[in-house]
């Protein structure tokens, strides 16, 4: 039944041919090697292949969480689980990396994830588990999954948001469960609450909606999608400053509290423009938006009403208007980030409302290669100045980008490590490609991870279901 869909035409869809499947025939014969290793492992074919990509985000960096828009493409790596319904009331986890990955065997119900443990199978199980809550649905036997991952961890280019999107992918796979695309990515970037992360949802639909040969302008609150081609005598190059960023590890001190010290931003914002039930206002999209001011007039009132420099907490419980730290942990702060002790409210909420208008300007600027360059290059001055989510190396690879001939160069995901996007002109693409080897893939180190680290990359297809 060659594109059907999981329950509905607005689905992921599901096929019946490895040609419509795989994306390349590289991706074919890795496949098809990953059945027959599932068959070695448990003794039996699996019943259902699923496939969720990574992405890259061209602009729009640390703003989906405060509901702007973004404008990322899937990219070829990806996740690939192979999946199996048993009676048995298990669910063994098995990875193909074996020697790295010990399979892990859990009780299929009720659902138990220790977020503090970091352990690689939380993904699968958050997207799993997170996906049959949602449903209202209890796991009805067990199942056996085999998991393959060619998306690098810590690289920015969404490895986690893909692994759980894919173990999701099992779960309706498995159980015959149906959501429209948009409500699935609602569901993904929710169950990651389970390890520790509150996203925004760009990582999630990107990979579940991604459509090939195109990048996708997506915006929240709901969720809408806009294909946009890109521009014309030019390529995506991807190059991995090879430092990873612990996302979850480090979340309380780094991702989660760009989080707050927005949410935080926005309530101080709303307040200091009249807002009724100011405390309501949790994101700064909501917040413009009730104000009805434009987003350099956004920028203009956080200079005006935000100092700069950090709060304390006692100093945000006054600012908010609130009667205590724990009436901030709930309006505010979250459970990873409680003992944390100074927030930058101002830069992390210029950093968005500039950011925004970033991501307009290149929507409008498709025709002039140079004006997108110059907003890749804006989003990095303000990642590293104002977001504080760069690092040493990605600085320096972005200005060896430069140097190489990039009309521009930005870090791409949430920071702190992980990967570089650049723009380059087609006959450009060679030399950029060999001043970089030259220039940053110096050390062994990373002479060893030169394939997998730097590549030109164009927009694939999103998330599917193979059934055997």
């Amino acid at each position: 039944m060659s594109n059907e869909t999981v329950g509905g035409d607005d689905g992921v869809p599901l096929v019946e041919s490895m040609d419509e499947f795989a994306i390349s025939n590289s991706h074919k014969v890795r496949v098809e090697g990953l059945i027959h290793d599932f068959e070695l492992t448990f003794g039996s074919l699996p019943q259902f292949v699923c496939r969720a990509p990574g992405r890259v985000n061209l602009i729009g960096e640390h703003v989906d969480y405060s509901d702007y828009g973004v404008l990322p493409m899937a990219i070829d790596n990806d996740f690939v689980i192979c999946c199996r319904k048993v009676p048995e009331q298990t669910i063994t986890i098995a990875n193909s990396k074996k020697e790295k990955f010990a399979k892990h065997v859990v009780p299929s119900w009720p659902p138990s994830i220790d977020s503090k443990a970091h352990h690689w199978s939380n993904y699968f199980l958050a997207g799993f588990w997170g996906l049959l809550e949602q449903a209202g649905v209890e796991c009805d036997g067990g199942v056996q999954v085999l998991v393959d991952g060619t998306i690098p961890m810590g690289a920015g280019l969404s490895s986690s948001s893909a692994f759980v999107v894919c173990a999701a992918l099992t779960a309706l796979a498995t159980h015959n469960i149906f959501f429209p695309k948009a409500e699935l990515a609602r569901i993904c970037a929710s169950s990651e609450k389970y390890v520790g992360t509150e996203g925004g949802g760009m990582d999630q639909t990107i990979s579940i909606m991604a459509q090939e040969g195109v990048a996708l302008s997506i915006n929240f609150n709901p969720i809408k999608t806009n294909p946009v081609p890109l521009p014309s005598g030019c390529k995506i190059v991807v190059a991995n400053s090879c430092v990873e960023s612990h996302k979850q590890v480090n979340a309380g001190s780094q991702f989660n509290k760009r989080v707050v010290e927005c949410r935080s931003a926005s309530i101080l914002l709303a307040k200091s423009l009249g807002l009724d039930n100011y405390l309501t206002f949790k994101r700064l999209g909501a917040t413009q938006k009730a104000s009805g001011k434009s987003l350099s007039d956004m920028a203009d009132l956080v200079n005006t009403h935000i100092k700069k420099g950090t709060f304390t907490q006692d100093e945000l419980v006054e600012a908010l208007g609130l009667s205590s730290r724990d009436e901030l942990i709930t309006e505010a702060l979250s459970e990873t980030t409680k003992e944390q002790t100074d927030f930058n409210l101002h830069d992390r909420a210029y950093h968005v409302f500039t950011e925004a208008e970033r991501v307009s300007q290149f929507m409008q600027a498709s025709n002039s290669v140079e004006q997108l360059g110059e907003l890749l290059d804006g989003s990095q001055y303000s990642l590293d100045r104002m977001y504080d989510c760069s690092c040493e190396e990605l600085n320096t690879l972005t200005a060896i980008c430069k140097k190489a001939g990039a009309l521009g160069s930005r870090l791409t995901g949430a920071g702190w490590g992980g990967c570089t996007v650049s723009l380059v002109r087609d006959e450009d693409v060679e030399h950029f490609i060999n001043t970089l080897k030259n220039e940053y893939y110096i050390t062994d180190k990373l002479k060893a991870q030169l394939d997998t680290s730097l590549f030109v990359s164009s927009p694939g297809p999103g998330a599917r279901i193979l059934k055997l």
